[in-house]
């Protein structure tokens, strides 16, 4: 489950189709039907960096129209449908504008994308609208990847995205969840990990669906691993690693963490956040070079065959 795929690019990225797409659908669904204030002019840092769509929503709707969560919240499909709208309209290389691949992750995805018969699924956990992710992953070249576990689970495919139909996969996003809670700042990795719990639901029914297709019998779902840049990341899949024991683990399930230090946080502190491991229950790992380290696949659990390791090469 990789959500540390691309970073984005300075003021570029504050001005990007998809930061724009908040003030457009906050000024059209709850204002008068013009953009307000910018997200990172409305909202100091920690209030939209590492946060989710809907989270930056209600918070932007309260900073620029003085409307409490409460009264924003019943409506936060509407403005998921309005940012999608606005973005959707935008053409690929609008849209990628701003963003760029983390080094090493095209490679790296191809890499992955020829082990699916070892078992390896990718998908991708964010805080994004769905669609919005869609288009992006089109967009910076990630899909083109194949590693993106295709096709999505029916339930992603019950939601229509417009023009992005044919480019789902398997994945947790920020239009599956929002808990409306724009006060607890912990809520930023709180709502991500149940982004990571749907993403895990969706990648065991994936599983079951080709067990019954008679696909892989013997596969089981055993290695859940997180990649992310952010505290947020980090913090979310430790949230889904405690739940998981305090719940009992019945499927034993190793949840692991690959903290990728090549965006706007050091090793040192994702390290402090990931704490010590637990063998076989939280398994952290922090790579100064990110997925660029030639040990990020054996980081995540992912060990080629020989050939495999060649084309790699």
């Amino acid at each position: 489950v990789k959500p540390g795929l691309v970073k984005g690019s300075g003021k570029a990225a504050e001005a990007s189709v998809h930061a724009r797409a908040f003030s457009h659908a906050v000024g059209t669904v709850l204002g008068n039907g013009v953009a307000v204030k910018p997200v990172a002019e409305a909202l100091p840092r920690p209030k939209y960096h590492g946060s989710t769509d809907g989270l930056i929503l209600l918070r932007l709707a309260k900073a620029e129209l003085g409307i409490e969560s409460s009264d924003s919240f019943p409506r936060l499909q509407e403005m998921f449908d309005s940012m999608y709208d606005f973005v959707s309209a935008m053409p690929d290389e609008e849209i990628a504008r701003g963003i760029l691949p983390l080094p090493g992750v095209v490679d790296k995805l191809t890499t992955l994308a020829r082990c699916k018969e070892q078992g390896v699924l990718c998908g991708l956990v964010t805080g994004n609208v769905e669609g919005i992710a869609r288009r992006k992953m089109r967009a910076v070249g990630i899909t083109a990847t194949g590693a993106l576990a295709a096709p999505p689970s029916l339930e992603q495919q019950q939601q229509d995205w417009a023009g992005a139909n044919d480019i789902g996969f398997l994945g947790g996003f920020g239009s599956d969840f929002c808990s409306g809670n724009i006060d607890n700042d912990e809520r930023n990795h709180l709502d991500r990990c149940e982004q990571i719990a749907i993403a895990v639901r969706r990648c065991k029914e994936y599983i079951s669906s080709q067990i019954n297709n008679n696909e892989n019998e013997n596969n089981k779902l055993s290695r859940v691993v997180h990649v992310g840049d952010a505290p947020a990341d980090i913090l979310a899949a430790k949230a889904y690693a405690d739940r998981l024991e305090q719940e009992g683990n019945s499927d034993d399930l190793v949840v692991g963490v690959v903290g990728v230090a090549t965006g706007s946080y050091p090793a040192d502190l994702l390290r402090e956040l990931a704490g010590e491991p637990r063998l076989g229950k939280w398994e952290p790992v922090v790579l100064q070079d990110g997925i660029a380290d030639p040990n990020f696949l054996s980081a995540c659990g992912v060990h080629l065959k020989k050939e495999e390791e060649e084309q790699e090469q």
